[in-house]
């Protein structure tokens, strides 16, 4: 069973999926999650709180969806193919996300601001101090998964180097700004891109991103 602060955050993404950001009422949303107004502040503390742990909560179920993909049983490359089919896949089912992985909001997202004071602020640390730390840009996304992917990779035995765990991701993250076409037309498609990507970059010297 849901806590309170998930039953809620479900309630807000449901509401999303139907209106505009500025339409979502908190009253509304309490009422859908079974719970009072008041209790929906407490836990928020404002419609910008609840925006900020709604984009917040995206981000982090994304990461965890990377994670997964980087623990199939697979070579490097498979492992790679897996993590952008998943971002591509996602970010095409998912507008928040979507939104979160290009930067571009538009008026029906929340695209909460960053709480004055931004600091650096722990994973483990408590849901709504993380979300108050704001939204991650696309960069610092982008970052992560690069970051993941290699220390996964480091662990199975094989490192690909940053620069190709990175354009792995830009690579998908361009199928998200720009779909490919159907794959009955013969062109290539995602997966045949990449490991073509990577059987290039396994056989050429590399230099080291720092």
């Amino acid at each position: 069973m849901p806590t309170t602060r998930e039953a809620l955050l479900n309630a807000a993404q449901e509401a999303l999926a139907l209106l505009p950001w500025p339409a979502v009422r908190m009253v509304d949303v309490a009422s859908a999650a079974g719970v009072s107004r008041q209790t929906l502040y407490n836990e928020f503390g404002s419609k910008e709180g609840l925006a900020r742990a709604l984009v917040r909560r995206e981000a982090d179920a994304y990461l965890r969806g990377v994670e997964r993909a980087l623990a199939v049983r697979s070579d490097a490359a498979g492992r790679l193919v897996s993590v952008a089919e998943w971002t591509a896949g996602q970010a095409a089912a998912r507008p928040l996300l979507r939104a979160l992985l290009t930067g571009c909001w538009g008026d029906r997202m929340p695209a909460p601001r960053p709480a004055p004071v931004r600091s650096r602020v722990l994973a483990g640390a408590p849901a709504q101090r993380r979300a108050d730390a704001g939204a991650p840009a696309p960069g610092e996304l982008l970052a992560a998964v690069r970051e993941r992917s290699r220390a996964a990779l480091a662990r199975a035995g094989g490192d690909p180097g940053a620069e190709v765990c990175e354009l792995v991701v830009r690579l998908a993250l361009s199928y998200v700004v720009a779909p490919g076409v159907p794959e009955e037309s013969g062109e290539p498609g995602l997966e045949a891109l990449l490991r073509g990507l990577l059987a290039v970059s396994a056989t050429s010297p590399r230099a080291e991103v720092r």
